[in-house]
């Protein structure tokens, strides 16, 4: 089993208010406030550090029937979470979703999205896109990624989320 860990960079919170002074954010914000992703994006439940805590120096990644699972103690109580309870909670919308785009589909993509420097490897860029699109990368990988590192820098997974949200 991996030893699992707590960061506290992770689970950050988005406020989509629209910006008084930087022209061009409007749509992206208007496109965010829109989209289902919104609530995933700015829920902010009352979850006590205690109980992430626990979470964390419990818990175990199993597999069982070919499905991923975190199992950990949380007062005493076992709990489990699978991919479709964080989809249940977070109000994703989108079971039946794609986990990562083919290659050729996200240089492509991306392209489109205005990525200045396409190459052949699978780490992408912030620096390479416009200000507005900078800003929506950001906000989904405080919000939503896993990453501890490098927040200028995203994945191949990463990138297909990004593609899946901004075309629907």
């Amino acid at each position: 089993m991996s030893n699992l860990k707590f960061a506290d960079s992770h689970n950050m919170v988005v406020f989509l208010s629209k910006p008084a002074k930087r022209e061009g954010f409007e749509q992206i914000v208007d496109f965010l406030n829109a989209h289902p992703i919104r609530y995933a994006l700015t829920v902010n439940p009352t979850i006590y550090v205690s109980c992430i805590e626990q979470v964390w120096s419990s818990a175990m990644a199993k597999t069982i029937n070919g499905e991923v699972q975190l199992h950990a103690l949380v007062d005493g109580k076992r709990i489990v979470i699978t991919e479709t309870s964080v989809r249940r909670s977070l109000r994703l919308a989108d079971a039946e979703g794609i986990e990562c785009l083919s290659n050729s589909t996200i240089f492509e993509n991306l392209a489109m999205m205005g990525y200045e420097k396409i190459s052949k490897k699978l780490t992408f860029y912030k620096a390479f896109f416009s200000p507005q699109w900078k800003f929506l990368i950001h906000t989904i990988l405080q919000c939503l990624s896993p990453k501890t590192t490098a927040w200028n820098e995203f994945s191949s997974t990463m990138a297909s989320a990004i593609i899946c949200l901004a075309t629907n």
